[in-house]
């Protein structure tokens, strides 16, 4: 076969550092479309982006061109120095060491798009140590609790 066919859709989670609330209004929007433009400029090319105070989800197309991991330390290394010229109570914004990653089958991308879009409800009941929990289970990911919060 002379031409490479990739389409990966991948859900990606990660928390501020120590689930700190930091991510609110009017920063959160311009969060969400930083990380957007962050996605695009690796040719990640972002479906729904979104999350809560302590945490985000991206649901994008894995370039065939990076590595998921590289793709993770550039978006996160980028946008952590970004939100920090956002305020100084923003000065000391980091984003946690790990991050999940799930692979979702394309059939099943609309019920991800509405999951992300529904953080804000969603986390009026559920916290994001619960939620993780509940993902990781979905996907049937083994973790160790101990190294899963930071």
């Amino acid at each position: 076969m002379p031409q490479s066919l990739v389409k990966n859709y991948v859900h990606l989670v990660f928390s501020t550092k120590y689930r700190e609330h930091l991510i609110h209004p009017p920063v959160e929007d311009e969060l969400y479309a930083y990380l957007g433009g962050e996605c695009d400029r690796l040719e990640c090319q972002p479906i729904k982006i979104g999350g809560y105070t302590d945490h985000v989800h991206i649901l994008c197309l894995l370039s065939k061109k990076i590595a998921l991991m590289k793709l993770l330390e550039q978006i996160k290394s980028h946008s952590s120095k970004w939100m920090k010229t956002k305020g100084d109570d923003l000065a000391n914004f980091y984003w946690q060491d790990g991050y999940g990653a799930f692979s979702v089958n394309p059939a099943e991308t609309d019920r991800v798009i509405a999951y992300i879009a529904n953080q804000k409800k969603h986390h009026s009941k559920v916290t994001f140590q619960d939620e993780y929990r509940a993902v990781l289970k979905r996907y049937k990911a083994e973790y160790d609790e101990r190294y899963v919060w930071d």
